[in-house]
């Protein structure tokens, strides 16, 4: 298991397409032995995982909120990514918006600007 602690990750922006870095995350979260929450608001599956339409249907602690949607998309559910409660966020490459940054500083909700198959990849993404 590679010394991995064990998370909830939440996917925002989970794809079905195998070429898409969201399912590449969602195979190596699940491959790393991590608890994988996809979210997209038309997909009911992704392979075996469930997906969660929105992220007012999770009701149990996440320890990570990796991003793969844009400013666009993020800035109109900001409610609901506080609401969640993350232990921290991770902004993939194109997801930046200063909008949910500020959000986040202001509810105290630590973020970084990384990718989420690097830090698997080089054992960086536990915190």
């Amino acid at each position: 298991m590679n010394h991995t602690t064990v998370q909830t990750v939440v996917v925002l922006g989970a794809s079905a397409k195998p070429q898409r870095y969201s399912y590449q995350a969602l195979q190596l979260l699940a491959q790393y032995h991590h608890t994988v929450i996809p979210v997209h608001p038309t997909l009911t599956m992704i392979e075996n995982f469930p997906v969660r339409s929105s992220l007012s249907e999770i009701n149990i602690p996440v320890d990570t909120l990796t991003l793969y949607v844009g400013s666009n998309r993020s800035d109109s559910m900001l409610d609901e990514i506080i609401a969640l409660r993350p232990r921290r966020v991770i902004f993939n490459p194109g997801t930046e918006s200063t909008r949910l940054e500020e959000r986040l500083s202001m509810e105290g909700i630590p973020y970084i600007f990384d990718c989420t198959l690097v830090m698997l990849q080089s054992h960086e993404f536990d915190f």
